[in-house]
């Protein structure tokens, strides 16, 4: 992310409300949770700081009136008068965080924050009980000052396999409903996978038998082109041929479907005549 200003790294507007600007957190920090393929450490922090600060309406404020000052130097300006601690105080993150590890089984907050590739050992949980209930919070210790021991250890939060096969078993068909369900209610946008497509592809007999390339017109997506397709000796009418990733676009980071094309081998024109007669 070049840009630091705070609105840009969650790509929300000036005016967006408090719901839209956690909606949009959620989904950048459920994208780039460090436990996904698609996790970035760094820009996990940026995302981790612009919501911090959006979030808070005094610190919004704030950023607010040294953006209509300083313009693109507002965040460096407002760095220079908040710390790490200042930042992050009263911040609801972690218990973000906490519910992304519920539902999709990543690491906790705790186990990922407190690396030294990410916070370090300046980042410290907690945890809190209040008649009612209970919750989850986290702070800085200031430069020069060492965290004291707490003799937290590392719990991982990834889901457990194992147990009952039948109860695995349904807990394996349960488990991403659940999961889709929770997300639509927290506003998170799952990744999608594309949807497959398929299409005929006609060659001759001898192609079939001799196997080597082939030409196939993609005409898919409204994007029309010429492929060369190798095809394996000995192909018969009905088979299917796979070609990864030339299906529809995936929707919120998902990957494309796939194109799958039916082979049909053309009769030779004397044997479609022969044929016809023969009726």
């Amino acid at each position: 992310m070049d840009q630091k200003d705070y609105y840009k790294i969650l790509g929300v507007s000036e005016n967006a409300s408090a719901d839209e600007i956690k909606k949009a957190y959620r989904n950048l920090a459920f994208r780039y949770h460090p436990d996904r393929s698609t996790g970035n450490e760094e820009m996990m922090k940026e995302l981790n700081e612009a919501y911090a600060v959006l979030s808070d309406p005094v610190k919004r404020g704030e950023y607010g009136a040294l953006r209509q000052r300083y313009g693109s130097f507002a965040r460096d300006r407002f760095r220079q008068a908040y710390t790490d601690q200042d930042i992050f105080r009263d911040s609801d993150i972690g218990q973000i965080f906490e519910e992304l590890s519920r539902m999709f089984g990543f690491s906790r907050p705790e186990d990922i924050f407190s690396r030294n590739d990410f916070y370090g050992p300046r980042y410290r949980t907690f945890e809190f009980k209040v008649p009612g209930g209970s919750g989850r919070g986290f702070f800085f210790y200031g430069p020069g000052r060492a965290a004291p021991r707490d003799g937290m250890k590392a719990s991982p939060g990834r889901m457990a396999a194992g147990g009952h096969p039948l109860l695995s078993a349904f807990m394996g068909k349960v488990a991403p409903l659940l999961q889709k369900a929770m997300a639509k209610k927290l506003g998170l946008e799952l990744p999608e996978s594309g949807r497959d497509l398929h299409d005929v592809i006609r060659i001759t007999p001898e192609e079939a038998s001799a196997g080597g390339k082939v030409r196939y017109l993609y005409a898919k997506r409204g994007k029309p082109r010429d492929l060369l397709i190798t095809l394996p000796r000995g192909m018969r009418g009905g088979q299917k041929i796979k070609l990864r990733g030339l299906g529809e676009e995936g929707k919120h980071g998902g990957g494309p479907g796939d194109l799958y094309l039916k082979v049909k081998i053309r009769t030779p024109f004397l044997e479609r005549i022969k044929s016809f007669f023969n009726k």
